[in-house]
């Protein structure tokens, strides 16, 4: 007996035939359709691979020793275990009675030597076809049986599994919202008769998720969904349940709550997200922002302690995103304050209510004014300004980032190319403008940014784009020909915020990054003191060893303004120099000279 030539997951065909020749020939065509293929080159090797192996069609040799195909046939119909195997004859011998033989011991077909390919191809997908059909009918007529006899289980398990469609949801197979609600119903009933029994809820929302689902794609966001419930699921235990509300916000009942303590489960399932997703070959990072309420007797009906929850999770997503948060009553008014926020954020594109202002930057080693630092600035018709760590989070949640950060990349050229066209010093000034993770995924990010440098007439080498570390490690491939598109426009590019991400300078030796900008955090223990200079000796070192510049934020003193000229940072920006300003006052520090 030969060794199995083909062993996947189709069907499964056994060639039996003493001459190698035809082996080597059915077995071929067969492969090259994707069957499953045995070989024989006899009657008792054939008998047992047919015994051995569940076998979808027979094509077998009629002239073989010491037993010939009609006897091989014979064995396996007599035999239940291989009696129902559909069996091709292949013969020489063309006479009519030989092919009358081969049917009448049970054969389905005849095939003559020499092979036809396109005829050994077309019988053998017929009969496996013809053989699926009786197989589902043999299956059919069982299954229609069994109803007659089990009518009552059947409709039982039909109605579970309604149950199951109806009340789960069909992408991570978790409880859907409908269900939850009901379970929070029966939980909310039980602790108005028993007031000291309390549950919690936790309500779940993924940070940066729609980012991911843009960039990758949706069926990569699904992905990353089932993994997701598959991670929450190994922190509860029934009764408790966990359930998708919808797109990526998820919920769990912790009922009865006993002596657990809801935080201490919150704060694991964080814990757990510090590790990655894997999918496919990608590596993907993603945090959950949480909110937290506990069941008490002034609760009136369970929907409440949903909204509450909601209300904290809104309050966690505000502080910092990556966290939790336990309700208190005073967060329901700040959440429809919040609200109000983001209601009003869409009118204030469409009122012009933003502006830009600018930051200097300055060079250490001159003194002077090298560029400014864009940054936008609400001005509320009623609130008056608006702090940017209010509006700049509830814009990237809600998409309309984009758009703003469009915005302010257009007015910042044309002011910078206005101040170009003034002559206001006699060497060029650049415009840092940074861009946001979601305008970075962009798919016309760049004929967006070269529409808007041939709009304003500015040369894109005073044009520096920063861009955080997440936004370029979240997505590398993507991003490499971005950074390499901007790069061969002759636009810098900076990376912001250096220290509060990924923190890693291995990758930067992959993309063609400028600048680092050290982050303010990095800058303020700096005084008098050489020993409070921290890491920042270090990362100047090795980034100018990468034949980067280094621009330092977050100048507040003095002294940090000479540690760092020390060190020969190439840059800074802080207050120490000028708080950000609009346009007017800008031109007029320009028109002024400073020299720090």
């Amino acid at each position: 007996m030969k060794n199995v030539l083909s062993s996947g997951e189709n069907q499964k065909i056994l060639v039996v035939d003493d001459t190698l020749d035809n082996l080597i020939f059915l077995s071929s065509i067969l492969e090259s359709k994707g069957y499953c293929v045995y070989i024989a080159n006899d009657g008792p090797s054939a008998i047992s691979i047919a015994m051995n192996h569940s076998l979808d069609l027979i094509l077998l040799d009629i002239m073989m020793s010491p037993m010939n195909g009609y006897e091989v046939c014979n064995y396996l119909k007599s035999h239940a275990p291989t009696s129902n195997i559909p069996i091709i004859f292949m013969s020489g011998l063309s006479h009519v009675d030989d092919k009358i033989k081969a049917f009448q011991m049970g054969g389905v077909d005849f095939i003559t030597k020499p092979f036809q390919y396109q005829e050994v191809i077309v019988r053998v997908e017929h009969h496996l076809e013809l053989n699926q059909i009786q197989s589902q009918l043999i299956h059919l007529n069982l299954q229609l049986e069994e109803r007659v006899k089990q009518r009552t289980l059947q409709l039982e398990q039909a109605n579970e599994q309604l149950l199951k469609i109806v009340l789960h949801d069909p992408l991570t197979g978790l409880w859907n919202r409908g269900a939850f609600m009901e379970q929070l119903k029966q939980a909310f009933q039980h602790s108005q008769e028993s007031p000291d029994q309390q549950y919690a809820i936790l309500c779940l929302d993924c940070d940066r998720f729609k980012v991911i689902n843009d960039s990758l794609g949706h069926f990569a966001g699904d992905e990353l969904l089932i993994a997701i419930a598959e991670r929450l699921q190994s922190f509860i235990d029934p009764p408790d349940l966990i359930a998708r509300l919808g797109g990526d916000e998820f919920v769990i009942l912790l009922n009865p709550l006993n002596s657990r303590n809801p935080q201490q489960i919150a704060s694991q399932i964080l814990d757990s997200f510090s590790h990655p997703f894997t999918l496919g070959i990608r590596n993907i990072f993603i945090n959950v922002s949480m909110g937290i309420a506990v069941s008490n007797t002034r609760y009136q009906k369970p929907d409440d302690l949903l909204r509450d929850a909601d209300t904290a999770l809104y309050q966690a997503k505000a502080l910092g995103k990556g966290r939790y948060q336990l309700f208190e009553p005073e967060m329901y008014q700040a959440v429809l304050q919040r609200l109000q926020l983001e209601t009003d954020l869409r009118k204030a594109l469409t009122n012009q209510e933003f502006s830009v202002h600018y930051q200097p930057i300055i060079s250490l080693d001159s003194g002077i004014i090298i560029g400014f630092e864009a940054l936008v600035r609400w001005y509320h018709p009623t609130q008056g300004l608006i702090s940017p760590g209010l509006f700049i989070p509830i814009a990237e949640e809600t998409g309309l980032i984009s758009r703003l950060g469009e915005w302010v990349l257009r007015e910042s050229c044309h002011q910078i190319s206005t101040w170009k066209q003034q002559k206001l010093t006699d060497y060029p000034l650049t415009v840092s403008v940074n861009l946001s993770a979601l305008q970075f995924a962009q798919h016309n990010l760049i004929k967006q940014i070269d529409q808007i440098l041939e709009e304003s007439q500015l040369e894109p080498q005073y044009l520096n784009l920063e861009i955080t570390e997440s936004a370029i490690l979240d997505h590398p491939e993507n991003a490499s020909e971005i950074l390499k598109q901007l790069k061969e426009r002759r636009i810098n590019l900076s990376i912001d915020d250096f220290g509060t991400g990924y923190s890693s300078l291995s990758y930067l030796h992959s993309f063609p990054v400028n600048i680092l900008k050290i982050d303010r955090s990095f800058i303020s223990p700096i005084d008098d003191n050489p020993q409070n200079l921290g890491l920042v000796p270090v990362i100047i070192s090795l980034v100018k060893t990468l034949g980067m510049k280094v621009i330092a934020e977050g100048i507040e003193t003095a002294q940090q303004l000479a540690q760092l000229r020390k060190l020969n940072c190439n840059a800074g920006q802080g207050y120490f120099f000028s708080k950000p300003v609009n346009s007017k006052i800008a031109t007029n520090l320009i028109q002024s000279c400073p020299h720090w």
